[in-house]
């Protein structure tokens, strides 16, 4: 069982509670990275078959595996009992927060630091590069590859650790997009950007686990295998754009300048020659996770529609539509008759408000614990409130179960929810300045709480009327 808390949860409208957390339990054991490499890859005599594409392991001498991200045991364990017997050696670079064992038949796990790198990512990196680059061209380099890469993949290219460390949190604060992030994040890095590419001599088969809307090579794990669609001037005008170029670094500065004159080449392109070696396949998605949760519904008879599996933009902005569509189809019965399960999934971001300490009480300013799914649960409830009915029920998960930086997966809302914030005069709007929806949902009891899932499909949102 995933869920650590359900017992607790269900509390108020306990069938429609049920019927959402067991749609969860289901949609993360199917998404768990063990169950997608066994339903995507086969072993036939000298191939490996990935998504119906055969890969020729038999014409190379020994094949070394390679990985980082969330999802990366799972993987792992799925690939060393699929591929054991013809595994050299093998790394993988995992969260410090992963409980694991140190090694998966010829495959050892590192450990880094997600969401923002350290000294442990850097060595782990250092020890990964080494065996990938030791790897020849009569080998194979099978590279398995989740969220959370590039915290866990670090070689900062002439800034230092420090520097780096820095301008990940601000950038992580500003509520840019992962994708203006990572093009920040692959112009100051030595393996990001599909430049680890260049550094290795063996052919490389990429099995992806995406974590970024519309699936962008060059943004998943900051493209570490893939050509990179960004420019150095892209990178500053990002961090132009949320008020950061002016505040990071004199050598981030620098850096990003030089790239600019051209006294820095840029990250290889795509259609560059090196890439033709490369072969990248994403395994699974955020459309993977919702497609399970709509056939969870199915199954039981319930109408289950997928609203959007891209959504992204302000989570605040986000939760109030999601309540207006809730409200429409429970009061109005459109666009859809009740009963009924919509589903959304994507990314959205959180702009951190200001400075100032979260207290426990939401009268802080930004500083509160949380992340976009809580923040986006505690909005739509703000939302309805205002409505003045709320004859629904809705839940919003990060699929790797760690919601920005509070120690819950994300949180569920109803009737129950907003009855127990008004019995405890939490103020509601205070929590949602101060970004605090963690302590929101902790002191009203309808916090989500899995812990690691070992997968990363970013965020399912599920409204069931």
């Amino acid at each position: 069982m995933y869920v650590k808390n359900r017992d607790a949860l269900l509390r108020g409208d306990v069938d429609r509670r049920m019927l959402l957390l067991d749609a969860v339990e289901y949609m993360l054991n199917l998404c768990s990275a063990r169950n997608i490499i066994r339903s995507s890859l086969a072993r036939e005599g000298s191939s490996l078959v990935v998504n119906n594409e055969h890969v020729d392991i038999g014409k190379y001498r020994s094949i070394h595996v390679i990985g980082c991200g969330k999802a990366a045991v799972g993987m792992a364990d799925a690939i060393d009992e699929m591929l054991g017997d013809r595994i050299a050696s093998g790394m993988i670079i995992v969260p410090e927060y992963v409980e694991c064992r140190s090694r998966i038949g010829r495959i050892d796990v590192l450990k880094g630091t997600h969401p923002i790198p350290s000294r442990s990512s850097v060595e782990a990196t250092e020890r990964m590069l080494e065996l990938a680059m030791s790897a020849s061209r009569n080998d194979l380099l099978l590279f398995l590859i989740s969220g959370g890469c590039s915290s866990l993949v670090v070689k900062p290219y002439c800034i230092t650790l420090e520097e780096k460390q820095e301008l990940t949190s601000m950038l992580l604060a500003s509520g840019a997009r992962i994708d203006e992030i990572n093009a920040v994040r692959k112009h100051l890095s030595q393996v990001k950007g599909g430049r680890l590419v260049e550094m290795v001599g063996a052919d490389i088969v990429s099995l992806i686990l995406s974590d970024v809307p519309c699936n962008r090579l060059d943004t998943i794990a900051s493209g570490i295998t893939a050509g990179d669609s960004t420019t150095f001037r892209d990178a500053m005008l990002v961090l132009r754009r949320y008020n950061l170029w002016e505040r990071v670094s004199s050598n981030v500065r620098r850096v990003i300048e030089d790239g600019i004159e051209g006294r820095i080449r840029d990250t290889p392109k795509p259609g560059d020659a090196i890439f033709r070696r490369v072969r990248n396949f994403i395994l699974a998605d955020n459309a993977y996770a919702c497609m399970k949760v709509r056939e969870f519904f199915e199954a039981r008879g319930i109408d289950a529609r997928i609203l959007s599996t891209k959504v992204h933009g302000e989570a605040r902005e986000i939760g109030s539509l999601l309540a207006s569509i809730a409200y429409e189809v429970a009061r109005h019965g459109r666009p859809f008759s009740r009963p009924v399960a919509m589903i959304a999934g994507g990314e959205s971001t959180v702009r951190v408000s200001g400075n100032g300490n979260g207290n426990g009480n939401g009268k802080g300013k930004g500083k509160g614990r949380g992340g976009r799914c809580q923040e986006m649960m505690l909005s739509a409830l703000i939302s309805s409130r205002m409505l003045g009915s709320m004859d629904w029920a809705m839940l919003a998960i990060g699929t790797d179960g760690i919601d920005g930086n509070s120690m819950n997966a994300g949180a569920m809302i109803d009737r129950a929810t907003l009855s127990s914030a008004t019995a405890m005069e939490v103020d509601m709007d205070s929590c949602l300045r101060s970004n605090d929806s963690a302590w929101f949902f902790d002191s009203v009891g309808d916090s989500i709480v899995t812990g690691p899932t070992g997968t990363n499909l970013n965020d399912v949102i599920i409204i069931l009327v």
